[in-house]
């Protein structure tokens, strides 16, 4: 068996890991009218432009590294698993989008709360719309900006505030952007009651998220120590000992593809046990492409 093979071997298993790992995304059902035509050869290219700065800085780490260690070992598929590793590894053991999407909530709780403040002053919905954005937290700030931009323009009330809950992209955002739409259409007394028992109801699911994050995180600290202490164990009986000089023959560097394709399937599943699933939107794009496939 030459070298070559084991090569092969170990680039089809991390070629389809990543194919899993695409497959398994969710992606938004899209009206078949709002498709463009497009050829595989142009979607994979947009799809290598949108690989972040620091994922291809890793990848050419990652690739320069393989080599090195191909050239001085003679493995070959270090040169497929060193830019998977070093790409691969740090995003799956970083924290979920979760804490981001966490402090987004406690961001609109904090703006309901000032909405409801100032509607009670006796101002209209519009007005303190516009009066909310000096002191709109910086996690919605962008989209709150331009929600008043919107209003400024002379869109109506109901399409400036159903375009910002699309902006914000949330089940709770919904909620916020709903009884801001009946406040706007009923023009009536106790939009800010309203809004204030709404804030006191995102701060209690803040509370709950952050409790359940914090429990997730100590598995992902668990397997990141593990993680580095098997590294650092390997690689110290890489250059002191001859523990992996079975790994060198073309069989070995099969099975160190398969041994190390089965730990990261390991980590992938522990991170999609500690994600959760975004609670359903009722209001925007998602929903309505959502209600046609239904009706299909």
């Amino acid at each position: 068996m030459t070298p070559a093979v084991p090569a092969l071997a170990g680039a089809l298993v991390v070629a389809g890991l990543i194919g899993l790992a695409v497959g398994a995304r969710r992606r938004a059902v899209r009206d078949p009218a709002q498709r463009h035509p497009t050829t595989p050869l142009v979607a994979r290219l947009a799809h290598l432009t949108r690989v972040s700065r620091r994922t291809r800085l890793l990848l050419a780490v990652g690739a320069l590294a393989g080599a090195a260690v191909a050239l001085w070992t003679g493995w070959l598929i270090a040169i497929v698993l060193a830019p998977a590793a070093v790409a691969g590894v740090p995003v799956l053991l970083s924290p979920p989008a979760s804490t981001a999407r966490i402090d987004r909530l406690e961001a609109m709780e904090e703006w309901t709360r000032s909405l409801a403040g100032v509607l009670t002053v006796g101002v209209g919905l519009e007005q303190a719309l516009i009066a909310t954005l000096r002191s709109t937290p910086a996690a919605i700030r962008p989209e709150v900006s331009r929600l008043v931009a919107r209003l400024r323009a002379r869109w109506s009330t109901e399409d400036a505030l159903r375009a910002f809950a699309d902006e914000l992209d949330d089940a709770t955002g919904d909620l916020v952007a709903a009884n801001l739409i009946l406040g706007a259409r009923r023009r009536g007394a106790g939009l800010a009651s309203i809004l204030e028992s709404l804030a006191e109801s995102v701060a209690a699911d803040v509370r709950a998220r952050r409790q359940i994050e914090a429990d997730r995180a100590k598995p992902r600290a668990t397997a990141r120590w593990v993680t580095i202490i098997t590294v650092s164990v390997l690689a110290v009986l890489a250059l002191t000992g001859s523990y992996i000089e079975p790994y060198g023959t073309p069989l070995g560097q099969a099975l160190l593809a398969l041994l190390l394709s089965l730990y990261v399937l390991t980590l992938v599943w522990m991170r999609r046990m500690a994600t959760g699933a975004a609670l359903p939107r009722f209001i925007g794009t998602p929903a309505r492409a959502h209600d046609t496939g239904v009706r299909r």
